[in-house]
């Protein structure tokens, strides 16, 4: 696998490197991709072309845990959006590389490669060149989109069309011509893809789960329609995708199974997470936690990011437990494994299409949607079925249960910035620390990432402006 991938690398990194010629011949021992098979196999190599970290969301949203030690003391790029430091210049913090910037790059350049090269490859009838295209296409997609939602604006139809976006480019070839699209330009060249991947006839039951599935397809048109705010798109798609797979994990079952170490307040055994490639909730995995070569250990939360967990919500439980260092007190991540981070899931889904019912005013259909998610997670000692006056109080309850189960992804984020640029159900995040209130406004530029400097200061065939500071 390796030696497809280190070709891959070579042609990949356009608009990463200053360089356009940085290396003009093929390494010793390297193959040159000529069969599908080849081509295809880019696809397998997880780190490469399937991980996907947006952990600096996840800082600004508080989802992921930092000490009080570095929260006083270190001034890092972490810091300034854990705390909410909007005077801090995070341009000048970004000085190097971002997970998000290269690896999402890495990976559109991997799938422009397959989608040049794949028509002229040999080994393979047109149906099965077909069937991997369509994957690369819908893999870019996806990629596109939570690039697009980190270092931009959210999607707001009446400006989306001069909002500045995230580079396009639609080559794998090195110094390949690219432009920084604006919003509105990267959403059509997203719904592109994914609708290139139904036409290229995109299987309803994929190679493997890292292959983008029909219904992943169905269920990544849902999550772009919903950044839109086309409910109705979005409500459709949704459907679609629940209608080819609605299967929910059974966190019952593994509760029960590891009740003795939950209970336990001294043990902190780590036991493996059931969200792994295999689970039956996965439509498209991909890695956004750790090193996808070898399992990880779930995230710490703080104190006050645990406490917006619903009582009896097992799989928080089975995730986490208090735990006290020498010098602070959180909730300590208890399982150890792989994670579907920066995919799609079936939970998601049910959420999607509960807030567009809400959306419709159909106010008890989208309280049903959303309790089949509930019922999977909060145990039945203290489940109560949902209940809601009007659409403001059930958006309510679909943000809680979504906000939590996609905890550590880049989802929340993503919402949050589109319930405040829509403003009808916009929040300030508040929190307090050293006896001093911070505060997190809806009109923040915070809330719009800054790109690295390598992608800014090295953009090679192409001209980059940051969208925030």
């Amino acid at each position: 696998m390796k030696k497809y991938i280190s070709l891959a690398l070579l042609v990949v990194m356009v608009v990463l490197s200053a360089c356009d010629n940085y290396i003009d011949v093929l390494p010793k021992g390297t193959r040159i991709p000529k069969t599908l098979a080849d081509y295809e196999a880019l696809l397998r190599n997880e780190y490469s072309a399937n991980y996907l970290p947006g952990i600096q969301a996840n800082y600004l949203i508080n989802d992921k845990f930092v000490g009080v030690n570095n929260c006083r003391n270190v001034d890092d790029l972490r810091t300034a959006n854990y705390m909410w430091k909007e005077d801090r210049d995070r341009c000048e913090l970004n000085s190097s590389t971002e997970e998000m910037f290269d690896n999402g790059y890495g990976i559109i350049g991997i799938v422009n490669t397959i989608i040049e090269e794949v028509p002229g490859s040999t080994g393979a009838t047109e149906a099965e060149k077909n069937e991997v295209l369509a994957y690369a296409y819908a893999i870019r997609g996806f990629v596109l989109h939570l690039i697009v939602n980190f270092y931009a604006d959210a999607y707001s139809p009446d400006k989306a069309a001069t909002t500045p976006g995230i580079p396009l480019i639609y080559s794998g070839g090195l110094g390949s011509s690219w432009h920084q699209g604006t919003v509105k330009e990267v959403y059509d060249q997203i719904l592109a893809d994914f609708n290139k991947a139904i036409e290229l006839g995109v299987p309803e039951n994929s190679m493997t789960i890292i292959h983008p599935s029909r219904a992943a397809v169905e269920a990544g048109l849902a999550r772009v329609y919903l950044s839109m705010r086309d409910y109705d798109a979005a409500l459709s798609h949704a459907e679609a995708a629940l209608q080819r797979n609605s299967a929910l994990f059974d966190w019952l079952t593994f509760y029960n199974e590891n009740k003795d170490r939950i209970d336990n307040p001294e043990d902190y055994t780590m036991i493996t997470s059931p969200m792994a490639h295999t689970c039956e909730e996965n439509l498209w995995f991909c890695s956004g936690n750790g090193n996808p070569n070898y399992p990880c250990a779930d995230t710490d939360i703080s104190e006050e990011r645990a406490a917006q967990f619903e009582e009896g919500d097992m799989k928080a439980l089975v995730r986490w437990k208090k735990y006290q260092s020498a010098t602070d007190v959180y909730h300590k991540g208890m399982l150890s494994g792989y994670y579907n981070l920066s995919g799609i899931a079936t939970p998601e889904v049910y959420l999607i299409k509960a807030e567009c019912q809400a959306r419709k005013g159909q106010i008890n259909e989208a309280l049903a949607t959303l309790d089949k998610v509930r019922e999977s997670r909060i145990h039945p000692d203290f489940y109560k079925p949902s209940a809601a006056a009007n659409t403001a109080e059930a958006i309510d309850l679909i943000r809680r249960t979504k906000d939590n189960d996609l905890v550590n992804s880049i989802i929340p984020f993503i919402d949050m910035k589109r319930y405040n640029a829509e403003g009808t159900y916009a929040r300030t995040l508040t929190k307090e620390f050293d006896g001093k209130t911070y505060t997190l406004r809806p009109d923040s530029h915070l809330w719009t990432m800054v790109f690295p400097a390598n992608a800014i200061n090295r953009p090679g065939n192409g001209v980059l402006t940051q969208n925030s500071k």
